[in-house]
């Protein structure tokens, strides 16, 4: 070994003794202070926990790559018009597109639907989704059992054929490779299950789907150019960026347009990388607890901070006397630094181990309706990513937390130190440094309440929202009809009277109906034109659905003018209409709509309807939607086989949820029913108000944290400061002062703390609020009462909190505390 190696091995030896004196040291010094180790420990923890949680969902959601080969060359394509920055696509546009365009290496459709699962105990919907036979390969997946769809599979002559989730394959055959070639009753026709999906496979526009089946373009929709019933997705070819992309499917957009005006008059596309069609309204979301989080973290750093300072203080002889003795600046460092970095050892590794269980905790938390959307957070944990995260702000931390201490002990004063004793200018630093800490705090913990407040004034906005009806007393279930039972419209007609009926009976219902589409949930558009008006392609696209005459009346809508379906109205009669408020407002303003007929656009040979009421709006929409121009047309009229069952009960609607079932059963076994609950759950459980109520109880739950170590920290400095200035209020009390002047003295340095950390507070929050605007609902984001309650909540409580320390102060005995200095 030469000179060199073994001055090294040397140096590394030195440095691994001098590393564990520190950190013998350290502990040693920790262990004298047990209470400040503790805090100190737990409040970073706290901030570490918080943080890390929610960064394993950021990391899940917005970093991790999708499960996809090369998932950034992976964008959803849509077509766009006015009223639909994002809508669907036709079948007959989605062929034109994918033959025409000059950028994409493959472009595919899909659609999700239930499916009606032949079983031996009867019908049942499952889960599934419609594709192009190129789906996969576009998505670059391979079946981890048997085939692809074969070019041409999705024609409506070809084989019908079936690939299974990896899920759906081991629940119906146990995992068992003799499913390949097995007959699946979908729909009542036989599909052959040719493939199993890998079981990391997901894809969130669609999930959950257990059957993927291919399109089999057939039906009135998928034959009709003004009927958009799928989505896009395509794999760009290597080289094109996203931006040629949109211009060469916008200008295929625009030749569509010359050549088919009347379904394709002002008709763009949209083309957005996949991964924003996963996430969607998720994103906003994270950002938002995100920035929470980071708060919660800057606010348990400074009060970790605070702390070392005021402990700093308490070691002024001690480093000043070890600098005297020869212990270089750098020494005294590492020293602190050491101590610092213990510290946050301890708390990042109590704050990761808390964040594990925490995003456990929050994933059971997430209702299964919401969890199936988001497929991506499936095995959410702690990971390499995480714990890179935490180790970089674990670093951050430990640089800190040693240089707070040693800058603020001036070493350069060490002399001066060693003569004027611990409290000399302990009061003047502690204002300069630790002062501007704690109104850092205050500052933060306002943000974090005003949030929380916003969030939560919005929810509750939110589910108090007049939807137009009245939900308690609801109970709603999907039924489908298989298609060889109920191959014709009258068939349809006839057993969707016949369930009505049979609802009505049950014990303790007062009322029942059907609709194409439950309330609270958008249905199908279509264009329109005025009887008499003159019409120039414009698209005048509004809601429909098809409804029971009983419909109105079994929501408890409110009649505005005419009158409800009837029961006479079937297919033999004149075509009849109902629209809503919005409708009448926007088509009909200062005119009276009653009576005024409606006609399909593009011409179609759909006779013209007659619009015979109006009704007050429903929402027939998302909660935080604006209610679109809905029309209602009589089902028996333009019947389907896919409903929804909404029964009006004066008793339990969970406990009926059951029996509405076997009533539909009863009628026919090969009924399947699907989607079974409350319309106070489904208002409850909805996406926006799910997002929104997470939101609010989350950041709600960093503000409280916030404000409790906002409140602690104006404690420690007005208590701190009374310490190092107990020698002055002695000789003021001792020349005369009142102990009500000493009290008022402590609370107004308390008062202007508060005053300016809530003040700056304002101000910030007030901006931060600016950028959480998309999930507020009914509340601006300068909400001034919301402001104002969050100022007064955190001033008051600091106030309080500094009451304590002011009234020791003012029982202080003069003789004693100058006869003890």
């Amino acid at each position: 070994m030469g000179g060199g190696d073994r001055l090294t091995l040397e140096m590394l030896r030195n440095g691994i003794d001098n590393l564990r004196r520190d950190l013998r040291f350290a502990v040693r010094q920790l262990r004298r202070s047990p209470g400040f180790t503790a805090t100190a420990i737990f409040t970073f923890a706290l901030g570490i926990c918080a943080s890390v949680s929610v960064f394993s969902f950021v990391d899940a959601a917005l970093i991790r790559p999708l499960p996809y080969p090369n998932p950034s060359r992976l964008v959803g394509v849509f077509e766009s018009v006015q009223v639909f920055p994002r809508s669907n696509l036709s079948y007959m546009d989605y062929l034109d597109w994918k033959r025409l365009n000059k950028v994409f290496a493959s472009l595919s459709a899909y659609q999700g639907s239930g499916v009606t699962l032949s079983t031996s105990d009867g019908a049942r919907r499952a889960p599934g989704a419609r594709v192009s036979d190129d789906f996969f390969r576009t998505l670059g997946v391979v079946p981890v059992l048997g085939r692809d769809f074969r070019a041409g599979e999705d024609l409506p002559a070809a084989e019908r054929t079936v690939i299974l989730s990896y899920a759906a394959w081991k629940a119906r055959y146990g995992g068992r490779a003799d499913a390949l070639g097995q007959i699946v009753m979908l729909n009542g026709e036989p599909h052959v299950v040719i493939g199993v999906l890998p079981p990391d496979f997901h894809f969130a526009p669609v999930e959950p789907a257990d059957f993927w089946t291919t399109l089999h373009a057939s039906s009135g929709c998928d034959l009709r150019r003004g009927c958009h019933n799928l989505f896009g997705v395509a794999r760009l070819s290597d080289g094109v960026p996203v931006e040629a992309a949109a211009a060469n499917l916008a200008a295929i957009a625009r030749h569509l347009e010359e050549q088919y005006p009347d379904s394709n008059r002002g008709q763009g596309s949209v083309i957005v990388p996949l991964a924003d069609v996963i996430v969607g309204d998720v994103r906003r979301v994270l950002f938002v607890l995100l920035g929470g989080a980071a708060l919660l973290l800057l606010i348990a750093t400074v009060n970790v901070s605070s702390l070392l300072l005021v402990r700093s203080e308490s070691r002024r002889r001690e480093i000043a006397v070890r600098r005297a003795l020869g212990a270089s600046a750098a020494r005294v460092f590492r020293q602190l630094g050491t101590e610092g970095l213990l510290l946050v050892a301890l708390g990042t590794a109590i704050g990761v181990t808390a964040a594990s269980w925490t995003t456990k905790l929050l994933i059971g938390l997430i209702p299964a309706n919401i969890m199936a959307r988001a497929p991506y957070l499936q095995g959410l944990g702690v990971n390499l990513r995480t714990l890179g995260f935490a180790a970089a702000v674990a670093l951050l931390a430990v640089v800190l937390f040693a240089a707070m201490p040693a800058l603020h002990l001036s070493l350069s004063r060490r002399l001066e130190s060693l003569t004027e004793g611990s409290r000399g200018s302990a009061g003047t630093t502690w204002h300069r440094v630790g002062s501007r800490l704690v109104v850092v705090e205050l500052v933060t913990a306002m943000i974090l309440l005003v949030g929380g407040g916003l969030l939560g004034k919005s929810l509750y906005r939110l589910l108090h929202v007049d939807v137009g009806f009245t939900a308690d007393g609801l109970a709603v279930i999907g039924a489908a009809l298989p298609n060889r039972s109920y191959g014709s419209d009258a068939q349809q007609a006839a057993a969707a009277r016949e369930i009505v009926n049979r609802a009505a009976i049950l014990p303790g219902v007062r009322a029942a109906a059907v609709s194409t589409k439950p309330p609270l949930q958008p249905g199908n558009t279509t264009w329109i034109k005025v009887e008499g008006r003159p019409y120039h392609g414009e698209h005048n696209e509004v809601h429909y659905r098809e409804v029971s005459p009983g419909y109105f009346a079994t929501l408890q809508a409110r009649l505005v003018r005419g009158r409800y379906f009837t029961d006479a109205e079937d297919a033999s009669k004149p075509p009849v209409a109902v629209i809503n408020q919005t409708f009448a407002k926007q088509y009909f303003p200062g005119e009276d709509a009653v009576g005024r007929k409606l006609l399909y656009a593009p011409p179609s040979t759909h006779p013209p309807m007659e619009i015979v009421g109006i009704i007050a709006d429903v929402k027939e929409s998302a909660l935080d939607g604006a209610t679109p121009s809905t029309m209602y047309t009589a089902f028996a009229q333009d019947p389907a086989n896919g409903f929804a069952l909404v029964v009006r009960t004066a008793q339990s609607e969970q406990a009926l949820l059951p029996a509405l079932a076997a009533a539909l059963h009863a009628i026919d076994p090969g009924i399947s029913t699907f989607g079974a609950t409350t319309m106070n759950e489904m208002i409850g459980g909805s996406s926006a108000a799910y997002l929104r109520r997470s939101s609010a109880a989350l950041v709600g739950a960093f503000a409280a944290a916030a404000w409790l170590l906002g409140v602690i920290g104006v404690y420690g400095v007005i208590s701190y400061s009374v310490s190092q200035r107990t020698r002055e209020i002695g000789i003021r009390m001792a020349l005369g002062a009142q102990r009500t002047s000493v009290h008022g003295l402590i609370m107004r340095e308390a008062a202007k703390l508060t005053a300016a950390g809530v003040v700056i507070g304002v101000v910030c929050a007030g901006a931060a609020a600016t950028l959480m605007r998309g999930l507020l609902f009914g509340v601006r984001s300068w909400d001034a009462p919301t402001l104002a309650i969050a100022g007064a909540a955190l001033g008051m409580s600091a106030i309080l909190a500094s009451y304590v320390p002011a009234a020791r102060a003012a029982r202080l005995d003069p003789g004693s505390v100058l006869r003890a200095d």
